[in-house]
């Protein structure tokens, strides 16, 4: 037999919409029949429930009222007299019906394999079932309008007709229960005609074996009606049927028959049950209904509401009776039982009665119009029920866990159907209490089948919460074991048991369960049967007498001592602990007993871990322990709705002693707990201030009082027993990050509770807080800005600052963010190779906190104006720590460039001051470790920024300390005026990159200071010294690789007053230390000197007087003493680019310096290198040919100077040498060569 019926349907034949405009008094009309169509309605409209009929019957009305009425009617194709056709023709009639059976089943055989006849086999099926149909509709009618009651049949006055009615109650017993023996039970078709229950909903055509199936369903069901309304008609007489006795010699009577033919259509629908359950998983059980189709559904609510309304007349046994008795009789293998019905083969009979009693308990849901009625009064089955919990959780039965989930699983739900049942709690107890120590897992279920100890005391907790939901969980059978089921069950009863009977029940179940426990009990429960233990006891607590409950289970766990339980032991008893506790919050019940001596266990556990510091088996073993407190205590806090029930005592010294002992892991884990303690306090403190509903009920006043006393006693707790660790761990070099929010919650509880902080704090312990944690500049970098980040953007902090007047906050703010900024990278390996192999995961960190530290401190009121004023857009910067400084240090600079009035001027450089800091401070670790390179370039980059924007700034007597702080620690330090030391590569690139705005600065500075000028002068030129020969390439050449940066520094504007004092500055000194010779010997590296002055005077196109005079001299003198070409070649080159420099300067001053420059250079050279100094003369005679001819006296008296030192006259090669540059000078030129001619005549 196929059991995996469908629900086969047929076309509905009128709307949902006149289906609920029907009334009680139209029900009735039409043809009722077993139909799957039952579209939204549990129910088809022409159903025997949905039209009434049933209701009406029970009634004792016409069951339809409105058909039959017509003097005649058709029935089988013939007409009959509608009042004296069953009289008359009874056995013809029921022999018609057996031939239009016969007919029917004739149609099954050829449908196999002629599809095409299938609409003209469905149509003439249909047809053959709706005459059946009516004729026992026709009998349902007749017996109830025209049935006499009896008469005496031996009467001679009565009439032929007469005796026949009398005859007729009779008759209708013989012929029903002969029709009953010729159609047989309804599992006896063959599979042809049960397969019309596989038949798809969406059919609309059905085989003839599906009209003959429902049609076997109608006919049963009928039989039942037929008699139930032949015995109220006659008013309860016994009917005899004169031809049949049954096995034992009885006669056979209308109740007889009744009762047999319902025990055969039971027992019919039971092995119909079996064979579908062949195939239920177990898991499956609650949602793998028994009924193939939705008609079958139907036949069962049917005698379930028959059954029960006869049993009422005592009539015959009530539904749960009947069932009772054949499921015992059919799986009984003794041989002892009371009626015989052929025994059904089933694989797990046990599991079986369970389901089928409890998908048919639901059907009593429907009301006598095929309704569902939630809150329907249902009758309990408890008795049988209770036998067979026992065979479930006997021992001899040998019951396996997934069997027992499932058993236990139709307890539950039969818990929630019907009224309470104390005996149920019994036998279950009676076998889990043999059974604490049991894991209750299936092997086959993998992961989920193990036996799972709850991670955390709030897992416990839901764990409870469920089993004592007003809901069972459709999916139980897989998320509970049967122990938990067990505890669902009896939270249901106690619920119920509570509305009805009051605490007599609950008396009766703590004395059972209590006396279970004692102390050699409770040494021999595993850690899985202590948790069984824990949530036993707190599905108690949830809902009897809370207190008691929890007074019970700490003397009992009491007798545990510590030698006695491990490790996981200690920590599943401690999250038992915190379930209670949960549960009193829960109840909003005081936990100080239960906190008090938690703490206090947790307290000794925090002074071994804090003693075994190197014992680290110890320490894992205690940890567990801990971090379940920590778990515990985190849980309360998030669970309770006010804080207002003693939560502080969790919060004892315990914590004070486990700081200091926690590493790595551990410590986070703390600080992270910590931190949501602060935030959870807060968060609650500030909704009862602001007066806001906390869940569902409304603090009163003396509740928002108790609750804030508590709320300071927790705060003075954290501030005791965690912020004494807190500030001694704020200067490690490398702090977890945990450390900074603990410390910015820590923070805002000042700013929202100031009178729990400590005295030391004391009396603005929110400024005191910034002070330790965000302002102290021995803090390291990576704490303050995570500190400082969760802060600023804290509106109620800079509202409260700002009020109280403390408007310096946001200059410190700054200051903080520029020392972070700066010392970004302090942590970094000097060695390149060394930071490759270095994870980079908390640089990365810390650049993200830095950025948002930026973003947080542009939106700074201060800094914004700032910004805006100076006209400086910082929108590009935001997401760039180093550009934002660099645009923050040029904003100030402007806008101090920008103001008029002396006091605004003088403000702003305290303001500036107050931004900086000791900047100095910040970067020397970057200068002693000489590393790492990158820091060493952001440290000169933004100092190099700092001294060019700032310059006028740091030309003021308040801010030149500053600056000669930064000269003498990055430009002057010791190691660079030590000649014999080489300054490391990074800071030497570094210092390269960045001079220029060293130097453009200090010179700004040096032509603005009025009374540090000769020293700033000094320092400028000890700068120039120390560095242009650093720079200077061997060769000029290698020049072209890097421009030096003093050539860098003087080429920005030379017009500007600073850079043109640095390019005279740079000049002298190029002048005095390197164009000096030794005798005659040239300086070094002199090719190098002469390409950088060639590159400055181009690139400057300077006409200054310093050309002249600091320059030409030495370039002569190259010219005429050194022959290398490449000086010879660069020194022509900057004679000419002097010599049109004067020309283009207007004035005579440059040019008659020029002049005497040159006058001088003749004397000096003339008498020894004439040769040379006449090829010199004729160059510059090209460039400016007046300038030589000025210089002809000079000339002529340098010639006659050298023949008189010579002492031997006239000097022929140098007269003819000097009158060839003497023919180029034009008039004047031969003007002294004819007085030279006419001199030696």
């Amino acid at each position: 037999m196929d059991d995996d019926f469908g629900a086969p349907s047929v076309p509905l034949l009128v709307t949902e919409s006149m289906e609920m405009a029907m009334e009680v008094d139209m029900e009735g009309s039409g043809c009722c029949s077993f139909s799957c169509a039952a579209g939204k309605r549990s129910f088809p409209v022409d159903s025997y429930l949905a039209s009434g009929s049933l209701k009406r019957i029970l009634l004792r009305l016409d069951p339809f009222p409105t058909d039959y009425e017509e003097d005649t009617v058709e029935l089988f194709g013939f007409q009959w007299v509608t009042e004296t056709a069953l009289v008359e023709s009874c056995t013809l009639l029921f022999g018609l019906f057996r031939q239009q059976i016969y007919k029917l089943e004739n149609l099954i055989r050829p449908s196999s394999a002629d599809f095409g006849q299938a609409a003209n086999l469905h149509r003439e099926a249909h047809h053959i079932r709706q005459q059946c149909i009516k004729f026992l509709q026709y009998v349902k009618v007749f017996i109830f309008r025209y049935l006499e009651p009896l008469k005496t049949e031996d009467d001679e006055l009565l009439h032929p007709f007469e005796k026949q009615e009398v005859q007729l109650p009779s008759l209708l017993v013989e012929e029903v229960h002969s029709l009953a023996l010729y159609i047989g039970h309804l599992y006896e078709p063959p599979n042809s005609t049960l397969g019309g229950f596989s038949i798809q909903p969406q059919a609309k055509l059905f085989p003839p074996s599906w009209h003959l199936l429902h049609l076997h369903l109608d006919f049963r069901w009928s039989v039942l009606e037929i008699l139930h309304i032949l015995g109220e008609k006659l008013s309860r007489q016994t009917i005899y049927a004169h031809k049949f006795t049954n096995l034992t010699g009885e006669n056979l009577t209308n109740i007889s028959l009744f009762e047999q033919h319902c025990g055969n259509l039971l027992h019919d629908l039971i092995r119909w049950s079996v064979n579908r359950y062949t195939k239920v998983r177990l898991s499956e059980a609650l949602n793998t209904h028994p009924y193939p189709c939705s008609c079958i559904k139907e036949l069962w609510v049917l005698l379930i509401q028959m059954l029960d309304h006869r049993s009422k007349g005592s009539l015959t046994e009530p539904f749960w009776s009947w069932m009772n008795k054949i499921l015992k009789n059919v799986f009984d293998k003794s041989g002892h039982a009371e009626v015989t019905f052929e025994p059904v083969r089933c694989k797990d009979p046990l599991s079986f009665s369970w389901w089928i009693i409890t998908h048919l308990s639901s059907l009593y849901r429907f009301d006598h119009n095929g309704n569902a009625k939630e809150k329907k009064p249902i009758e309990s089955n408890w008795p049988f029920v209770e036998d067979l919990l026992k065979q479930s959780v006997g021992s001899q039965t040998g019951i396996l866990e997934e069997q027992l989930r499932m058993h236990l699983q139709c307890c539950l739900t039969l818990s929630h159907i019907w009224d309470a049942n104390l005996p149920t709690v019994t036998i279950l107890w009676e076998y889990y209490s043999k059974n604490l120590n049991s894991p209750f897992t299936i092997p086959w279920f993998g992961l989920k089948g193990l036996a799972n100890i709850s991670k955390t005391p709030m897992s416990m907790y839901e764990t409870v919460k469920n089993c004592c939901g007003d809901t069972p969980s459709p999916d139980v059978y897989v998320s509970s074991n049967s122990y938990q089921i067990f505890l669902c069950i009896l939270a249901q009863i106690m619920k119920k048991t509570a509305k009805t009977n009051g605490v007599h029940p609950w008396k009766q179940i703590k004395g059972r369960i209590y006396s279970k426990f004692h102390q050699k009990r409770m040494r021999e429960l595993t850690e899985v049967g202590l948790q069984n233990f824990f949530h036993l006891f707190l599905v108690l607590a949830a809902l009897a007498e809370t207190e008691d409950v929890a007074s019970r289970v700490m003397e009992l766990l009491h007798f545990l001592g510590p030698v006695s339980t491990s490790t996981a032991q200690r920590a599943l008893i401690w999250k038992g602990y915190f379930a209670f506790i949960l549960t009193y919050v829960e109840k909003s019940m005081d936990i100080t007993a239960l906190a008090e001596q938690l703490s206090s266990a947790f307290r000794e556990k925090a002074k071994e871990f804090l003693v075994a510091k190197n014992d680290h088996v110890q320490k894992q073993d205690l940890w567990m322990l801990l971090s379940t407190y920590i778990d515990g205590v985190q849980e309360v806090f998030e669970t309770s709705r006010l804080l207002y029930l003693s939560e502080e005592k969790l919060l004892n010294d315990g914590f004070s002693m486990l700081l200091p002992g926690c590493r790595g892991a551990e410590l986070a884990a703390v600080l992270n707990f910590l931190q949501d303690i602060l935030s959870r306090l807060r968060n609650v403190h500030k909704q009862l201030e602001q007066g806001m509903p906390l869940g569902n009920t409304d603090p009163t006043v003396q509740l928002s009082s108790v609750a804030k006393e508590h709320h300071l006693a927790v705060a003075k707790a954290l501030w005791r027993n965690f912020f004494p660790y807190l500030k001694s761990q704020r200067m490690l070099q490398i702090p977890p990050p945990q450390l900074a929010d603990a410390a910015a919650g820590f923070t805002l509880l000042a700013l929202d509770l100031p009178s729990s902080c400590t005295t030391d704090l004391q009396p603005q312990p929110v400024l005191t807080m910034m002070q330790l944690f965000g302002w102290d500049d021995m803090v390291c970098p990576e704490l303050v800005s995570r500190y400082l980040s969760h802060l600023i953007q804290n509106s109620a902090l800079s509202e409260a600052l700002t009020g109280s007047g403390h408007t310096f906050y946001q200059a410190w703010l700054v200051r903080s963010w520029l020392r972070c900024t700066l010392q970004m990278f302090i942590n970094q390996p000097t060695d390149p190779l060394a930071r490759a192999n270095t994870d980079q995961t908390a640089y990365k960190v810390y650049m993200e906190q830095l950025t948002e530290l930026t973003r947080l401190i542009l939106k700074l009121p201060e800094v914004g104006a700032l910004f805006s004023k100076a006209h400086v857009d910082e929108s590009g910067c935001k997401h760039d720590p180093k550009n934002a400084v660099f645009q923050f240090i040029k904003a100030a600079g402007k806008y101090y460039d920008g103001l008029q009035m002396l006091d605004e001027k003088s403000s702003m450089v305290t303001k500036a001051l107050e931004y900086l800091g000791d900047a100095l401070k910040y970067i020397k670790p970057y200068l002693m470790k000489k590393g790492p390179a990158e820091g060493l370039h952001l440290t000169y980059r933004i100092m190099g920024c700092l001294v060019k924007s700032w310059a006028p700034i740091l030309a003021t007597s308040k801010a030149q300390p500053l600056l000669f702080r930064i000269i003498d620690c990055l430009l002057l330090p010791h190691a660079v005026l030590q000649q014999d030391k080489e300054l490391p590569a990074a800071m030497l690139s570094a210092i390269r990159e960045n001079l220029p705005h060293f130097l453009q600065g200090l010179s700004f500075i040096c032509c603005q200071s009025q009374t540090q000028g000769a020293y700033l002068n000094q320092l400028l030129g000890n700068i120039l010294q120390q560095y242009f020969g650093r720079f200077l390439p061997s060769s000029p050449s290698a020049s072209q690789a890097w421009p030096h940066p003093v050539l860098v520094a003087i080429s920005s504007s030379v017009t500007s007053p600073g850079v043109l004092h640095l390019y005279k500055a740079t000049l002298q000194v190029i002048s005095e230390n390197y164009l000096q010779f030794k005798g005659h010997a040239p300086p070094p590296r002199l090719a190098s000197v002469l390409a950088f002055v060639l590159e400055a005077l181009q690139r400057t196109r300077s006409t200054e007087a310093c050309n002249v005079e600091l320059l030409l001299p030495a370039v002569l003198k190259c010219l005429v003493l050194v022959n290398e070409p490449q000086v010879k070649k660069l020194s022509t080159e900057i004679l000419q680019c002097v010599v049109e420099s004067c020309q283009t300067r207007s004035g005579g001053g440059l040019a008659t310096q020029l002049t005497s420059t040159l006058r001088q250079f003749i004397e000096d050279y003339t008498a020894v290198y004439d040769n040379q100094v006449y090829s010199i003369l004729e160059a510059v005679a090209v460039l400016d040919q007046p300038l030589v001819i000025n210089l002809i006296p000079a000339m002529t008296e340098a010639l006659r100077n050298s023949e008189y030192k010579q002492g031997l006259g006239r000097n022929i090669a140098q007269r003819e040498a000097y009158k060839r540059l003497l023919s180029q000078l034009a008039e004047a030129g031969l003007a002294e060569i004819l007085e030279l001619e006419n001199e030696s005549h």
